[in-house]
C-alpha cells in the first residue's frame, strides 16, 4: 500500500452529514419553549457541515476506512438502507486502486438507531435491573438486526460512571457503581459481537465527571480516581468481554484532553490491558484538539497528536486524518493504525474474494426491525427495570376503583419513554411527518387495558418544559374527582438543548423540569391520592414529596413498552424487581451526591450543616412481597492478601408472590492508607423465589476485588481489616461480619481477578 492509500484507511466519511436546515422539535405541547435553531444529531454538526464536504468519490479516491450512519441519519426503511450501503460501498470500491471495503458504523444506545427499529429501555435502566443475562439477550438481538443490515460496528455501550446527576447523558450511563456497570457493560458486549458486530466502549475515559456536569467540560480529577472509579468498567470489558473497539472521551482530565494522552490510549489500554481492537475517534474530536482544547496549532497538528496518542481512525469524517499527516506524522503510525484498522476488516470477512457490497445485506428483505420478538424482550427488559419506591397507601391498585384520573405530560406523549439517541427523538424530530415510526403504547391507554372497570380520564396539567398554567385548573378538577391520581412527571429526551435530558440537555439543579413541582403541589393538595410516576432520565430530588405521595415509582425512560410496564407494576400485574443503579436525592441541591463516597462525603457527621443522605439508597427496590436476607456465613476469618474467601446469606421470600430480590454484597476497606469510600458494591445476583422458598446466595471474593490505587497510585491489596455487608441495598444491609487480611502489601498485576462470581442454590 502508498502511503496515501494507508492514510485514507484512517479516515470515514458522513454523507447523511448535510443538517443545515432549521426546525423546532415535533409539534406538540412542548415545543413552545424550544429554541428554533439547528436540530444536531452530533456535537456542532452544524458548524461542520456547513464548513462543507467532499463528494463521497473524492473522499475514497485512495479508498475509506468507514462509511457513518448510513441508516441513523434520515428515515429510511431497511429495503432503502440496505440499497443506500451498496451504493456507497460501490462508490468506495469502483474509486480505490484496491477496492478494500468500508466498515459501516451505527449507533446502537437504545437499539439500532434506524427508522423503525425498536426502541428499547435506556441505559440507566438496564442498571436497574440488575441482570447481566438479560442486557446479553438484547444486545444479541440489536445486533443480529445490525448484521442482517450490512452493518459492521456499534457505537455503544457507554461505560462512564456517574458522578453527578446533572450532567445531561445520565440516561445513556448503565448507573454510579463500577462494578453494576462492567458487569452489564460486559454483557452488552458479549451480546452484540456474538452476532458478528463489533462493540464501541464509550467514552475513554472521564466523561462523566465534568466539572459543573456541564457536557464536553473539563474533568477536575486525580489519577487515582480515575483509576478506581472510572477505568474499572472499559478494563473489565476489555479483559472479560474481548471488545473490538474504544471511542475515546471529549473531555480533558486534568488539563489533559483524552484524545492526546498517550497514557490513557496506548499504556493502560493497550500495553497494561492487552487490548487489541481498534480505538476510533468520538465525533470531531480530533479536531476538537485544535477548535476546542485549543492544544493543537490546526487540524494537520491535531491529527499528529491524536494519532501519535492511539487512535487509530477519525470519525464521523476526515478532517485531521486526510493527507496532511503524510510528512508530518512518522510513517510507523500509520502503519500501526492502518494496520489495526485493516485487521478488523479481514476478521469481518470484508476481503474475503467472495464478497459484496450485495451480499453484506443480503438478510435485508427479511429483517423486521420492530419484531414481535423484538417487542416481547423490550417489554421484558420495560417490566424489570421499573423501580417501586413506595407502595404507600396506594399500590397496587385497587381493581375496584371507579376513577382513575392520569395526569402530567409523561401520561400520554410516548416520546417521553425514549432516550436521545432512540432514532424518534434523535432524528424524527427533523421529519415530523414521518410520526413515531413505530408502535408505542401510552401509559394512559395501557392504563386503560389493565384496569377495565374503572373510568381512566387525561389531563395533561403543563408540558415537560415552560411556564404555561393554563391546563392546571382541568388537572386538578380530574384528580379531585377521581378515587386515585396517577401523576406522570419527568423528562422529554433531546439534543443540545432540545430537551431536559439526553446529550447537552445538562440540568443546574435536581427540581422536576418546568412547572411539574408545582403540578404535584397542587394534586397533593386536593386530597386525592396521588401516585407520583417519574419517567426521567436522570434522578430527581422527590425528598418535598416523600411522606405525601401514596406511592412513588421510577421509570429510567423504559422504552417503547414502557406504557404498558408502568401500568402493569401499577395494577400489580408486574411484580416489581428492579433496583436503583443510582440513589434518588431529597434535596435539588449539594451536587455531587453518588453513595461512592469516604465518610465526609457520606455521612453527616456535623461538621457541615449540609446533610448527603439520599432519599432512597443505591441499590433500593420494592415489591409486592416480601423478602429476609439473613444467615451470614464467612469462610474464613482471616486470610492472606494473595487468597480468597465466600459469603454466604440465605435469602426468603417470606410473602406471598412470586418475585425478585436482588442480593447485593459490599466491602469496607476499615483503615488503609487513602481515604477509601464507606461502602463498595462488590458482589450481587438477582435472584426469583416462589412464596415461601429459600435460597443460598454464595460470593467467592478475591482478594483482588478489595485493590485501590495507593499513595504511589500502584495497584495494591492492603493487609487490615474488611467489613462485610450484605443485603437488598446500600442502605439495608442486616448482615455484617469483619475478614482480616494479614501478609505483606500485594501489588495487583494485569491478570487481576475482576469478577466476584456468584452461586445460587436451593435450600
Amino acid at each position: 500500500m502508498t502511503v496515501e492509500e494507508k492514510v485514507a484507511q484512517l479516515g470515514s466519511r458522513w454523507v447523511g452529514n448535510d443538517m443545515q436546515d432549521s426546525g423546532t422539535i415535533e409539534s406538540s405541547s412542548d415545543s413552545e419553549a424550544l429554541p428554533e435553531e439547528t436540530l444536531n444529531v452530533a456535537p456542532m454538526q452544524d458548524v461542520f457541515a456547513a464548513s462543507g464536504t467532499i463528494p463521497l468519490a473524492e473522499a475514497s479516491r485512495n479508498g475509506l476506512g468507514q462509511l457513518t450512519r448510513v441508516y441513523g441519519s434520515v428515515p429510511l426503511t431497511a429495503a432503502e438502507g440496505a440499497a443506500e450501503v451498496i451504493r456507497q460501498q460501490r462508490v468506495v470500491l469502483a474509486g480505490s486502486r484496491l477496492g478494500v471495503p468500508a466498515i459501516v458504523h451505527e449507533e446502537c444506545l437504545t437499539g439500532f438507531t434506524s427508522f423503525g427499529a425498536t426502541v428499547y429501555p435506556a441505559a440507566i435502566a438496564w442498571g436497574a435491573t440488575f441482570d447481566p443475562e438479560l442486557v446479553e439477550r438484547m444486545a444479541a438481538a440489536i445486533g443480529r438486526d445490525m448484521a442482517a443490515l450490512g452493518i459492521h460496528q456499534g457505537l455503544s455501550p457507554v461505560l462512564d460512571v456517574v458522578r453527578d446527576y446533572r450532567w445531561g447523558r445520565v440516561e445513556e450511563t448503565i448507573g454510579e457503581d463500577p462494578y453494576l456497570v462492567a458487569l452489564l457493560g460486559a454483557g452488552y458486549v458479549r451480546g452484540l459481537q456474538s452476532a458478528g458486530v463489533i462493540a464501541t466502549l464509550k467514552h475513554f475515559a472521564g466523561y462523566s465527571a465534568s466539572r459543573g456536569a456541564r457536557n464536553h467540560g473539563p474533568v477536575s480529577m486525580g489519577r487515582r480516581e480515575l483509576m478506581d472509579v472510572i477505568l474499572p468498567t472499559f478494563e473489565t470489558a476489555v479483559r472479560e468481554a474481548g471488545v473490538g473497539s474504544v471511542m475515546n472521551s471529549y473531555s480533558d482530565v486534568d488539563g489533559v484532553p483524552a484524545g492526546a494522552d498517550p497514557w490513557l490510549l496506548t499504556e493502560v489500554l493497550r500495553e497494561q490491558w492487552g487490548f487489541t481492537g481498534t480505538v476510533v475517534s468520538d465525533y470531531w474530536a480530533v479536531p476538537f484538539l485544535a477548535t476546542m482544547h485549543r492544544i493543537a496549532a490546526g487540524m494537520d497538528d491535531a491529527g499528529v497528536q491524536a494519532l501519535a496518542a492511539g487512535i487509530d481512525v477519525e470519525l464521523p469524517d476526515t478532517l485531521g486524518f486526510g493527507e496532511g499527516l503524510i510528512g508530518k506524522a512518522p510513517e510507523e503510525l500509520i502503519d500501526r493504525a492502518a494496520r489495526r484498522h485493516l485487521t478488523q476488516k479481514v476478521e469481518l470477512g470484508l476481503l474475503d474474494p467472495g464478497w459484496t457490497p450485495e451480499g453484506s445485506v443480503a438478510g435485508a428483505g427479511e429483517v423486521d426491525l420492530d419484531s414481535p420478538a423484538n417487542r416481547a424482550l423490550a417489554r421484558e427488559m420495560a417490566e424489570k427495570s421499573v423501580i417501586l419506591l413506595d407502595a404507600g397507601s396506594a399500590l397496587p391498585l385497587d381493581p375496584a376503583l371507579r376513577k382513575v384520573a392520569v395526569v402530567g405530560p409523561c401520561a400520554a406523549n410516548p416520546r417521553t419513554f425514549m432516550g436521545c439517541y432512540a432514532f424518534p427523538n434523535h432524528v424524527l424530530p427533523r421529519h415530523p411527518e414521518h410520526g413515531l415510526g413505530i408502535e408505542v403504547p401510552t401509559a394512559v391507554d395501557a392504563l386503560r387495558a389493565e384496569l377495565p372497570g374503572a373510568d381512566v380520564v387525561h389531563e395533561q396539567g403543563c408540558a415537560v418544559i415552560g411556564d404555561d398554567r393554563s391546563g392546571f385548573a382541568s388537572a386538578v378538577a380530574a384528580a379531585k374527582d377521581a378515587d386515585v391520581c396517577v401523576a406522570m412527571v419527568g423528562d422529554l429526551a433531546g439534543l443540545f438543548g432540545h430537551g431536559t435530558s439526553g446529550e447537552g440537555c445538562d440540568a443546574d439543579e435536581l427540581r422536576l423540569p418546568g412547572l411539574q413541582g408545582e403540578l404535584l403541589e397542587e394534586l397533593l393538595a386536593t386530597g386525592t391520592p396521588v401516585v407520583v410516576v417519574v419517567v426521567s432520565g436522570r434522578p430527581y430530588a422527590l425528598g418535598e414529596f416523600a411522606g405525601r405521595a401514596a406511592a412513588l415509582v421510577q421509570a429510567f425512560m423504559p422504552g417503547e413498552e414502557g406504557g404498558g410496564a408502568i401500568a402493569g407494576l401499577l395494577s400489580g400485574r408486574v411484580q416489581p424487581g428492579a433496583k436503583l443503579p443510582v440513589q434518588i436525592p431529597r434535596t435539588p441541591g449539594g451536587q455531587p451526591g453518588t453513595y461512592l463516597q469516604p465518610v465526609l462525603g457520606a455521612e453527616n457527621s456535623g461538621v457541615s450543616n449540609l446533610d448527603p443522605t439520599p432519599l432512597f439508597p443505591f441499590g433500593h427496590g420494592r415489591s409486592y412481597t416480601t423478602f429476609e436476607v439473613d444467615d451470614l456465613r464467612i469462610s474464613d476469618g482471616t486470610v492472606p492478601t494473595d487468597g480468597e474467601f465466600t459469603v454466604t446469606v440465605r435469602v426468603r421470600n417470606t410473602g406471598g408472590r412470586a418475585g425478585d430480590e436482588v442480593v447485593q454484597l459490599y466491602l469496607r476497606d476499615v483503615v488503609a492508607q487513602v481515604t477509601r469510600p464507606v461502602k463498595q458494591l462488590t458482589g450481587f445476583a438477582r435472584v426469583p423465589l416462589a412464596p415461601g422458598e429459600a435460597k443460598d446466595v454464595r460470593f467467592l471474593v478475591h482478594t483482588d476485588r478489595t485493590a485501590f490505587t495507593g499513595r504511589d497510585l500502584r495497584r495494591i491489596v492492603e493487609p487490615g481489616e474488611l467489613e462485610i455487608m450484605v443485603g437488598s441495598s446500600a442502605g439495608e444491609l442486616p448482615c455484617r461480619g469483619t475478614v482480616t487480611l494479614t501478609g505483606a502489601i500485594r501489588e495487583t498485576g494485569r491478570d487481576r481477578v475482576l469478577i466476584t462470581p456468584v452461586e445460587v442454590e436451593k435450600i
